[in-house]
Order: C-alpha cells, then structure tokens, then sequence
C-alpha cells in the first residue's frame, strides 16, 4: 500500500493544527483587550459560576503559565493562569467560564466525563509505552508482527481518549456560553467575542483527534501490509 495519501493527511492536519494553535494565541490576546461586563475577574467569574450551581466544593487558584487553564477533578480545583485569574477582559471571562463548566460536568456525573477520567489511568499507561512499542514493532515487523499489533492497541487507546475529548471539550464551552449569556456576564456586543475564543479553542481539539485517528489508520495500514 502506498504512503502517499497519509503523508498528505499529515501534511494537512499538521498545517490545520498550526493554524488552529496560531487561531487561539492571537483571539486571546485580541479579546484581552475587551473588558467585561462589571469589571469582573476571572476568578470572581469563576466563582459565580460556581455558586450560581452550587457548587461549594472547587477551589478556585492561579497557576503559573499561559492558557495553562485546567480543572482538576482529583483535588477539585480550578486552576486559571495570571491572565485569566486576573484578567476583567472577555478572554479571561469566557476561559474561566469554560473551566468552569468541566466542574459542572463533574458535579453532574456528565458521561462523557466520567468516560474521559476512567480512561486517564489507561492512558497513561500507554503513553509511557507506546512510542517505543511502535518503533519496535515498525522495525521488527516481518519477524514480529504482533509487537505492531500491540502499539497499534496501546495507540487506539490514546485516539479513543482524543475522541472522547472532544464531546467533554464542546459541552463545556456550551455551558459557559449559556451561562455567561443568560446572567448578562456578557452583552449583546461582547458575547460573539466569547463566542469566537472557545469555538477557536475547540478547532485544536478536533485537529488532534483527527491527527491521532490518521495516525492510527497508518500504522493499521503497516501492518495489514507487512506480507506485500
């Protein structure tokens, strides 16, 4: 089987991940410079968001970092970089917000949620090895075929990870977005701006999980063609 098509799919997605990537840097910067609704940080977004579901339990702190942004199930914390924590503007708003509403998700039991954290230990396991089980199985393949098989399973975990990424990505920008609006966080003039940032944010997701699924359609396509 000829390489070619993938090389291009490669090609393709890495450009589309750049481009995403690039997408997001630039419209938070640019939507840094749009202030908020109140002069509202984004902890104190963070905050309202979390009261108004009450939800008591999540910390809220800053970590250090850019778009370093992240809630933490296991210690139930939400943990927003100096611009976000900080920041009054649309960008920190609609990024606490997001954040926010992966803590929604958790205190909800939200499937794919739960799906996602169930597979973290899974993954990790896999991500220790799999680069190396590959390589191997890549070199050894014609006295060895099964150690191929085998990174191609240890890689379809991480694809079914980046998959299940994304439903847990888009609901909580969802989320954010319906809140944001319907407390008139947001106006009418600065919620496209939210709007923009997470459905930007969103783009890199689906790159890597279609990067990862390409990726693992070659190393299926090695293997299914060994014996040519």
């Amino acid at each position: 089987m000829t390489t070619t098509p993938f090389l291009i799919i490669f090609g393709l997605l890495m450009i589309a991940s750049f481009v995403a990537s690039k997408s997001v840097e630039s419209k938070f910067k640019k939507y840094a410079k749009i202030p908020m609704n109140y002069g509202l940080t984004g902890r104190q977004v963070a905050e309202k968001m979390l009261y108004d579901n009450d939800i008591h339990n999540v910390t809220v702190q800053m970590v250090q970092g850019t778009l370093t942004d992240h809630y933490n199930p296991t210690n139930r914390t939400l943990n927003l970089s100096p611009d976000v924590y900080n920041g009054t503007s649309v960008a920190a708003a609609a990024v606490a917000a997001h954040e926010c509403g992966h803590a929604v998700q958790h205190a909800t039991a939200y499937s794919w949620l739960s799906l996602r954290s169930a597979l973290v230990p899974v993954v990790s396991f896999s991500n220790r090895w799999v680069s190396w089980v590959l390589l191997a199985g890549v070199l050894l393949i014609t006295k060895f075929p099964q150690l191929l098989l085998a990174g191609i399973i240890l890689f379809a975990i991480t694809t079914l990870f980046s998959l299940v990424t994304l439903p847990v990505e888009i609901d909580a920008s969802r989320r954010a977005l319906v809140w944001l609006n319907k407390n008139n966080i947001t106006s009418p003039d600065t919620h496209p701006y939210a709007e923009s940032a997470l459905r930007s944010a969103a783009y890199t997701y689906v790159v890597a999980a279609l990067t990862s699924l390409a990726t693992l359609c070659y190393y299926i396509m090695i293997y299914l063609g060994r014996r040519d």
